[in-house]
């Protein structure tokens, strides 16, 4: 049996595979909204292991699946034995025998690698402590849309160096855009990813004009994740300079987009007046999460169409 390809991190697919899946995305959405019935997965079954909850993920997911003409198991840990203790290798190796692809949304990056490892059908990273691959997709999908090719573009990434910071960075090189992150010191990220994506596709700084200033696109996210709750208020402290407001988005280009992987705290992270303002994509950038998963899991089941 072959080796299925997974998508554990945006460099598990190469530029053109990358681009392919956004431009596929783009045409699924069209099928969708034209109301056209296209079935390519039918009587494919998704796994989906949620270890972290989400609306927007299961939703998609689940949607993609059920439009596709297949179906989709939800898996909480209360519904597995991995919540039980069962190790990762054993449930991998038995759950993909029984659906068609596997879907993980856990705390760990180093769980996902080592379910993959030990599957025989594609799993997909829907969120790890490292990486949220399946949001970067959407978020070029929703570029692309409204301003064309995100080749050569600033983009601005304001304030923590998390699993969505590690993906713009990882994506920035992929895609070929030019990154500039603004986190405050001690909340920068990862190192080593930095210097593999090289200086001319990524910067770090501690400050957010310097990073906004004419760029194309700014993005950022909450400033605790899930299971950084006690830290709130620590971070709330460090984090108020990086607030994405009107002043902000001022020193950006005039047609600079504002994304948000969502969901928000206004007046946190970001300004109800950005967040609800005319720059904003957020909303229909959070609905093209189904259509660029639609794509993904057509390309790792079916290969390019």
């Amino acid at each position: 049996m072959a080796t299925p390809r997974h998508f554990l991190t945006i460099s598990d697919f190469s530029s053109e595979e990358l681009n392919y899946v956004i431009e596929r995305a783009i045409q699924l959405k069209a099928i969708h909204q034209k109301g056209e019935i296209y079935e390519p997965l039918k009587n494919r079954v998704l796994g989906m292991i949620f270890e972290k909850s989400s609306t927007r993920t299961r939703v998609s997911f689940e949607s993609a699946m059920l439009q596709f003409g297949g179906g989709a198991i939800f898996l909480s840990p209360r519904d597995t034995q991995l919540g039980r203790g069962e190790p990762v290798e054993d449930t991998a190796k038995v759950l993909s025998q029984m659906v068609d692809c596997v879907m993980i949304r856990t705390f760990s990056q180093e769980m996902i690698e080592t379910f993959a490892e030990n599957s025989s059908v594609p799993v997909i990273n829907a969120l790890s402590d490292m990486y949220h691959p399946c949001q970067i997709l959407a978020d070029v999908q929703t570029y692309v849309e409204h301003r064309g090719s995100i080749q050569g573009k600033k983009v601005a990434w304001i304030g923590d160096g998390n699993n969505m910071c590690h993906s713009y960075i990882t994506a920035a090189k992929l895609f070929g855009f030019k990154l500039h992150v603004a986190c405050p010191p001690n909340y920068c990220p990862n190192e080593a990813l930095v210097v593999t994506a090289g200086k001319e596709h990524v910067e770090v700084c501690h400050d957010p004009a310097q990073a906004a200033a004419e760029a194309d696109l700014v993005t950022t996210d909450v400033w605790a994740s899930m299971g950084q709750e006690e830290e709130q208020n620590k971070r709330a402290r460090a984090f108020e300079p990086y607030q994405v407001n009107t002043m902000l988005m001022s020193l950006a280009k005039s047609d600079a987009l504002f994304m948000h992987c969502l969901p928000a705290h206004r007046e946190e992270e970001v300004s109800a007046s950005v967040i609800d303002g005319e720059q904003s994509v957020v909303w229909g950038q959070a609905g093209n999460r189904l259509h660029s998963q639609k794509a993904l899991l057509e390309f790792l089941l079916l290969g390019k169409k």
